[in-house]
């Protein structure tokens, strides 16, 4: 009878992982037809955005998290606040792109951002190819996931790309270029959603003290090049996405949060 029930219970646990699989890339099909299409290229910036399927034991809630006013937003402010060139449409709005790390088109954005990657999977080909994409001088920013499990599983995932034992992460020093590239940053600012913000009455750990301490860690090049940035416990998207929402919260947190992403943008097109 035992031996029935534990094969019955495998069963049962096999069946259930094959509907989260397919629900899982039942999901992914339809969010990559319900997208307009990306803008031509023109040569300009445009804010590029990773699509990428959801981790069944991941720790996100999926790609699109701040999509599409954050990447409308960035690269609005970075025209204002530099003298980038930014494509734009014909009403005057910030072109922005949705690509899988397997799209061509990738290697015409050098800057591409993954938000909440505590909920990222990538299969060998998506690793391959976001592997070369990295070593050809491209850059990646992975923001917006908090507490040590969510930090595994990234990890996990990128490491599909960049083996530990070639590519060490550390946390970027505020001695680096990258703190002083544009604006002078001091610190790793711990930005939360709005909607915590508020529910903590001001305060800044979405995950009490499992998420206390913000970081900027990075994997660098065999050339000393940062080419991964991971923001973690924190949410630079949301300082992006809800500029317009609060100004209170604008006041906290769009400031420290622009000028640590121009930091970034800038390095990651010149270096």
């Amino acid at each position: 009878m035992i031996g029935w029930r534990l094969r019955r219970l495998v069963s049962l646990t096999i069946i259930a992982g094959i509907m989260v699989a397919a629900s899982a890339a039942a999901q992914w099909g339809r969010s990559r037809h319900q997208l307009p299409p990306n803008p031509l290229y023109d040569g300009a910036f445009r804010f590029c955005r990773i699509m990428f399927r959801q981790n069944p034991a991941g720790d996100g809630n999926g790609w699109g998290v701040d999509y599409p006013r954050a990447d409308i937003n960035f690269p609005h402010r970075l025209s204002e606040l530099t003298t980038t060139w930014v494509s734009k449409d014909a009403a005057g709005i910030p072109n922005h792109a949705v690509l899988t790390l397997t799209d061509p088109e990738l290697y015409r954005c050098p800057f591409i951002m993954m938000t909440e990657p505590g909920g990222l999977y990538i299969d060998g080909a998506e690793a391959t190819s976001l592997r070369d994409y990295l070593l050809k001088g491209g850059f990646l920013w992975a923001d917006d996931f908090w507490g040590e499990y969510a930090w595994r599983v990234w990890e996990g995932e990128i490491r599909k790309a960049l083996p530990a034992d070639e590519y060490p992460m550390i946390d970027v020093p505020l001695a680096h270029p990258f703190f002083h590239m544009l604006y002078r940053v001091d610190a790793v600012p711990q930005i939360p959603s709005i909607e915590a913000w508020f529910s903590l009455g001001g305060g800044t750990s979405e995950r009490g003290a499992d998420s206390a301490v913000p970081h900027a860690r990075a994997i660098f090049d065999g050339h000393g090049g940062l080419m991964v940035l991971a923001t973690h416990n924190t949410d630079f998207g949301d300082a992006f996405e809800r500029e317009g929402d609060s100004r209170a919260y604008f006041d906290r947190f769009a400031g420290v949060g622009y000028a640590f992403g121009v930091n970034a943008l800038i390095y990651a097109m010149t270096h």
